[in-house]
């Protein structure tokens, strides 16, 4: 039996994270934690043989924990990443994993030395449209893949639970950035993954379109090169509708994402299926996040994983850091560094 804690409970924890452990065999949620304590109150409820702790920080020293579920926005991940790995307990935190190659090294670094999991939801992955689009590619249905096209439209940030109405979202020393951190890092592992290849080089502008008032970016448009394929991503927060597409075009056919509808076509032949809910539907998807829970608990176990997962997370660290910079510098292209060990694919 795993024992774990959760750290953070807003929308992704209580109604992401919290139905897949509860529903998961072997696994037991034995702390909680929030800054805003009247949370204690809902915690009690939903996990009524849970012990409630009034700081994180306390939370780390309750002995006979395996594990930390983080669940906090991103300026806190890498001070309790790295607090939780000095106390011995495997890590599963939600995107962005860190916020910086700086804090990445030491994270990274810590894991290693403490031999301990450090994980991040990857959970785009398992959307059905995706992992069928994923599917297909790996099977050559449409041949190597030489160009993406991905658009992440959304009128306005998700709203957090926050009685309130304060959304951390829009707070740059909070969450770190906007539509980019937001949203970009899903696109980034998944276009890595279709493609099959580490980016050589990106470009990005990171814009205010509609919402000037806003600290962070509301627009985010980013093109990287690989050896053999391409990738243009536009990502925001000032569209007129909610929706997500993508198109793969590969030397052998096309594959289009139209939000919940997939489409293969070949020549003159044409293929389609239903993958509901939409990509657009939401934003804590608790059935994306069981198959992450199953990945990081067979790695925490000894059970399976390749360390895949924190190599993916690294390269999104990394890609988030250069868009940044490359904004910065009026769009100018950015040469991606190699990995020092080449970034795998990991199959759900």
């Amino acid at each position: 039996m795993l024992r774990g804690a959760i750290i953070g409970l807003g929308n992704v924890a209580l109604d992401g994270h919290l139905p897949s452990w509860s529903a998961r065999d072997g696994v037991e949620i034995v702390a909680v934690t929030d800054v805003q304590r009247d949370r204690g109150a809902e915690a009690a409820t939903r996990l009524p043989g849970a012990r409630w702790f009034d700081t994180a920080e306390a939370l780390l020293e309750h002995t006979g924990l395996d594990f930390v579920d983080i669940c906090t926005p991103p300026s806190s991940h890498a001070g309790l990443i790295e607090r939780a790995l000095t106390r011995g307990l495997h890590v599963l935190c939600e995107k962005p994993l860190v916020s910086s190659p700086a804090e990445l090294d030491v994270v990274s670094r810590l894991a290693a030395e403490r031999a301990r999991v450090l994980h991040t939801v990857h959970n785009w992955h398992h959307a059905p449209i995706v992992r069928r689009a994923a599917e297909l590619v790996r099977a050559g249905a449409i041949g190597p893949v030489r160009r993406v096209t991905w658009q992440t439209m959304r009128v306005r940030p998700a709203a957090p639970r926050d009685p309130q109405g304060v959304n951390w979202r829009l707070d740059p020393a909070v969450a770190g950035g906007g539509i980019l951190t937001d949203h970009g890092w899903h696109v980034f592992y998944i276009v890595q993954r279709w493609i099959g290849a580490r980016p050589l080089a990106l470009s990005a502008r990171l814009e205010r379109r509609r919402h000037a008032t806003l600290s962070v970016e509301d627009t985010a448009t980013v093109q990287m090169a690989f050896a053999d394929a391409t990738a243009e991503i536009l990502l925001t927060w000032a569209a007129d509708e909610r929706r997500n597409w993508a198109h793969l075009d590969g030397a052998a056919g096309t594959l289009e994402l139209r939000d919940d509808t997939l489409v293969l076509t070949r020549g003159a032949e044409s293929e389609q299926w239903p993958c509901p809910p939409a990509l657009s539907n939401g934003s804590v998807h608790p059935d994306w996040f069981a198959p992450v829970a199953g990945q990081f608990v067979a790695e925490a176990t000894g059970a399976g994983g390749d360390g895949a997962n924190l190599a993916e997370a690294s390269l999104c660290v990394l890609l988030e850091s250069l868009a940044r910079e490359s904004s910065r510098r009026d769009g100018e292209t950015l040469p991606v560094p190699p990995a020092s060990a080449p970034v795998q694919a990991e199959h759900a």
